[in-house]
């Protein structure tokens, strides 16, 4: 959500500047695609040989819901047999909406579930997917520190219909030479092969499919203080861009699949979802949409993983008498978020827009970027900002470790890709999580590193979720003015007061 920049900073300068870091730290050379001001390729990285890495993860500020500290362990190479299932509604570029269920073999063998849905909160199924093929996992990868590459080789493709208007909207798609059957003819709830090894290709590149997520896998193990523990696997992203998806090969993660027999409590969409085949897919219960109300900061839960090989924590606070905001970006060389390089901190204003028309229960904003500061925290990020050319990159030469400089009166950063003032447009909703705690939703990245500076790329997916601080009066700084908040608590009181009003009434007011 909100990178700052308004251009795409220079591959050729910055590639350079990563090469003499390569060349300090004898790590593997990582050249940046795009320019977010958030998401600027770290410095270095280091590949991991031990068997297991461990994340003592606690936010910054405290809430109610993480009285202690979650142990996370990610093995490498990662377990992935068993079946894995989605805990949500998942939202894809696109927009995409759709559950998963993978199950995998001790014998390499694969069989996945991709079911696709009409509606934002998946309760109207249109049609599902059942996969087969083989996959082999390879090295650690050199590219995504903590991940594991692997190889993928799909066997077979059916697909079942579950609606009329659905084999409609997939005549139209498909080509006439997809299948033996013609798709006007098809009886919703039978199983139609697609591709398989010897033909059908077309047919998944009509439909946008891929398996290249599998190209990239991590699984991690939360290890809870009650002696229960969450299994999480991670596949490569999604390309925001369809005509990409196909072919591009990840370097960040979707949000996590978890282990059918180890997975969030309560959980009823994993009940779900593990239940489902391809004739029966899960129709999840539907929720109303919660109020947006931003006031109070937000976090991130987990060390978080973007396309080009980025790892950092957010931390965002909202003042909507003031419009105000102010964004914290930290970012880490390793997954563990234990390595700081350097941190991110910008102020602007925002404005609501109206309601989204692609996906219900989100609301459209724009957000503006008037200020910005970086500190470094490495001192290869402090050599690198030292070489900028006065009047480019805050003070020449003046750069120190562990001191913020003020961006602003250089209008941004060129070696970080910044330029001040900025606009973006975005796209946020709100849900509760399994323990009924607010969850904030902002728009995902593009994969090409650009920035959704005009109505037309404003995202239509997600990134992961950040969960509101609660308890005590919060503020933060703009412009040297002092931004009190709203007790977060009272927030909380007041969205969910709201949201179980919405209920009643959804039952209750029905003619």
């Amino acid at each position: 959500m909100m990178s700052v920049e308004a251009g795409t900073m220079s591959n050729s300068c910055f590639t350079g500047l990563l090469r003499g870091v390569w060349l300090l730290w004898q790590a593997v050379l990582v050249v940046g695609r795009g320019s977010s001001l958030w998401e600027v390729p770290p410095h270095h990285f280091s590949t991991t040989s031990n068997l297991s890495e461990t994340l003592q993860w606690e936010p910054h500020c405290q809430y109610r819901h993480l009285q202690d500290r979650v142990k996370v362990t990610a093995d490498i190479p990662p377990k992935l047999e068993g079946t894995w299932v989605s805990t949500r509604c998942e939202v894809r570029p696109g927009p995409q909406f759709l559950t998963r269920s993978y199950s995998f073999q001790p014998n390499r063998h694969f069989h996945a579930l991709q079911h696709y849905y009409s509606d934002s909160s998946c309760g109207d199924p249109a049609y599902s997917l059942l996969i087969r093929g083989k996959i082999r996992l390879q090295q650690a990868s050199w590219i995504t520190p903590g991940g594991t590459e692997a190889e993928h080789h799909v066997t077979k493709v059916g697909i079942v219909v579950h609606s009329i208007s659905a084999k409609q909207t997939l005549a139209a798609r498909l080509p006439q030479t997809c299948t033996d059957v013609s798709l006007d003819r098809v009886v919703p709830g039978k199983l139609i092969e697609l591709y398989n090894t010897r033909a059908g290709r077309g047919c998944l590149a009509a439909l946008g499919f891929s398996m290249m997520e599998m190209s990239l896998v991590r699984v991690q193990t939360q290890h809870h203080s009650h002696g229960g523990k969450v299994q999480e696997l991670f596949l490569g992203d999604i390309h925001t861009d369809w005509i990409q998806r196909t072919l591009h090969r990840p370097t960040g993660y979707q949000q996590p699949l978890q282990n059918a027999m180890h997975h969030i409590h309560p959980c009823p969409v994993c009940a779900l979802v593990y239940r489902s085949s391809e004739k029966r897919p899960p129709v999840l219960p539907r929720s109303p949409a919660l109020p947006l109300s931003l006031d109070g900061r937000w976090v991130s839960q987990r060390c978080e993983t973007r396309p080009s090989v980025l790892f950092l924590t957010r931390d965002f606070t909202f003042d909507s008498g003031q419009q105000a905001w102010e964004g914290v970006y930290r970012h880490y060389s390793d997954p563990a978020c234990s390595q700081p390089t350097f941190t991110l901190r910008a102020f602007g204003h925002y404005a609501q827009g109206n309601p989204s028309a692609k996906i219900l229960g989100t609301s459209e904003f724009v957000f503006k970027v008037s200020q910005v500061s970086v500190t470094a925290m490495d001192e290869q990020i402090v050599k690198l900002l030292n070489k900028t050319r006065p009047g480019k990159c805050g003070l020449a030469g003046g750069w120190e470790e562990g001191v913020e400089q003020d961006l602003t009166p250089t209008d941004g950063c060129t070696v970080l890709g910044i330029k001040l003032p900025h606009k973006e447009f975005e796209l946020l909703k709100m849900e509760l999580d399994h323990r009924k705690h607010l969850l904030l939703f902002t728009g995902e990245r593009p994969t090409d590193g650009t920035s959704p500076d005009r109505p037309l790329r404003r995202p239509t997916s997600f990134q992961a979720p950040m969960v509101l601080c609660s308890g005590g009066d919060m503020q933060f700084s703009h412009s040297g003015k002092q931004l009190k908040l709203s007790s977060g608590v009272e927030k909380v009181t007041q969205v969910v007061l709201l949201w179980f009003a919405s209920v009643l009434c959804s039952r209750l007011c029905v003619s």
